[in-house]
């Protein structure tokens, strides 16, 4: 572990030097410096875990000097130096913020406690925001699933960056949680405490996206009547994910690479830049290589995102997380979840989930999950309860695009679907005329259009309803 960092400001040289001499002895990694302008710049390139500081010093003052670093880092122990213990400015330092104030010529026991106990202050304050983020992320009802390789992968690569401000782009089909992989990237960084500010770069019209990035100034458009601050300034010292990077027009990617480049914006309607603090993560579904070859996308400013990919897997080739996400999704959806989803999701309706191909990804199995846990009537959840494009085993090729494709009637969907009750209800007859809601005779005269036969106990049960509806009307006549 490093030594704790201290920053000691004084005007007096010969100050500097006691003070140094005094807490390198202690093992304490000391820098010193004589103004507040050139704390405030050591500030900037390194954190310190305390700072000394005198009060009386030209050009930037102690209280000028402790404003400037809470502006840096809120949670830096500032312990204020003042030559009389009763000095007004030192208690208008406290109040501002100042860890305790000592006299220049205290005994150089109390200035090795002060520096003890504002470190534990620091460390006790730092340990609050960790376990802050661990509560969030253990109790945050969204959590990334999965133990396949692909997933594995996944989870190495945020061990790694999390603690880094380095640009990523997420790529990957719609559904299979870039988002939430941005959220976590957060959650697990320096930045946690701060804002996630996410955008979705496709769903904002054209005309105002600028505005809605970057900000405006007050009549820089009609209908602008006040300054807006745009989601990077509303995301400062925090993350911000642009997702769907890829639907972003020329314009604002040019925007876009100045603000990586200079970390600054120009809000619209003014020629003043201003400066930013903030991560970016960017997530697609496109191909960003084949965007910019294509000229759709700058080059230049793909490569300034693209420092850190990171790719998802669909979820149909990762189908051993399947049972695990369902797991998840019954727990969340299902109020009288049993434990396991083979107590609660009957055979033919789990081999239909794990048969379907899952275009729409984890979103749409998660949908699939929480509309079956509604319409369900008994307590497992069967084949009848899932949308018939995933109930439905034998469709060719399985899946939704059959079924919107030119090359299947909706007869066949029909008889698909009755088939996939009719299997579900063990072959029950009246059962499947029930859960279909038609009429006894109308479910016979289609299996017997289908080719599926009937024993002679259950032709004389339908018997009773044999009229067709035409029949009804003749008699009602």
């Amino acid at each position: 572990m490093a030594d704790p960092r201290i920053l000691i400001v004084d005007d007096e040289e010969s100050m500097c030097q006691y003070l140094t001499i005094l807490l390198e002895k202690d093992g304490y990694d000391v820098t010193a410096v004589q103004t507040g302008i050139d704390a405030l710049g050591a500030m900037e390139d390194n954190p310190f875990d305390v700072v000394i500081s005198d009060i009386q010093m030209p050009k930037l003052n102690g209280i000028q000097l402790l404003k400037g670093i809470k502006a840096i880092d809120p949670e830096t122990p500032v312990i204020m130096l003042t030559a009389y213990a009763s000095e007004q400015s030192a208690i208008e330092a406290v109040n501002l913020g100042a860890y305790s104030y000592l006299q220049k010529h205290c005994k150089n026991d109390e200035i090795k406690v002060a520096v003890r106990n504002a470190l534990a202050l620091r460390t006790a304050k730092c340990e609050n925001v960790k376990l802050k983020r661990e509560l969030t992320s253990k109790h945050s009802k969204q959590k990334i699933i999965g133990q396949s390789v692909g997933m594995r992968a996944v989870y190495k690569m945020i061990d790694k960056i999390a603690a880094t401000t380095a640009t990523i782009l997420i790529t990957g089909e719609s559904g299979t949680g870039k988002e939430l992989i941005a959220r976590t990237i957060h959650d697990r960084s320096e930045r946690a405490d701060k804002p996630f500010v996410a955008i979705n770069c496709g769903a904002i019209p054209e005309t105002l996206l600028e505005s809605q990035l970057f900000g405006h100034a007050r009549g820089s458009f009609t209908g602008a009547d006040r300054d807006h601050d745009g989601f990077c300034r509303q995301a400062e010292g925090g993350t911000i994910f642009l997702d769907e990077i890829g639907e972003t027009p020329h314009a604002i990617q040019v925007k876009l690479l100045r603000m990586l480049q200079e970390r600054e914006i120009y809000p619209v309607g003014t020629s003043k830049a201003i400066k930013t603090d903030l991560r970016v993560i960017t997530a697609t579904n496109r191909n960003l290589d084949l965007e910019v070859a294509e000229k759709r996308f700058r080059a230049d400013l793909f490569y300034r995102l693209n420092v850190i990919p990171i790719e998802l897997p669909p979820l149909r080739s990762r189908q051993d997380d399947i049972p695990l996400l369902m797991d998840h999704f019954l727990r969340m959806h299902m109020t009288d979840y049993p434990g396991t989803v083979g107590q609660c999701v009957a055979d033919d309706a789990l081999g239909a989930l794990l048969r379907y191909d899952w275009p729409g990804n984890v979103r749409e199995l998660e949908n699939v999950i929480e509309r079956s846990c509604i319409i369900r009537e008994g307590s497992k959840i069967e084949c009848v309860d899932l949308p018939v494009y995933v109930a439905v085993p034998d469709l060719e090729g399985g899946g939704r695009q059959n079924l919107l494709g030119a090359h299947i009637t909706l007869e066949e969907v029909e008889r698909q679907h009755i088939l996939a009750v009719l299997d579900s209800v063990g072959g029950h007859k009246k059962r499947a005329a029930d859960i279909l809601e038609i009429n006894p005779s109308t479910l016979y005269r289609k299996l017997l259009r289908y080719g599926v036969t009937t024993t002679q106990d259950e032709e004389d049960e339908l018997s009773v309803d044999m009229l067709t509806e035409e029949d009804h009307e003749i008699v009602s006549v």
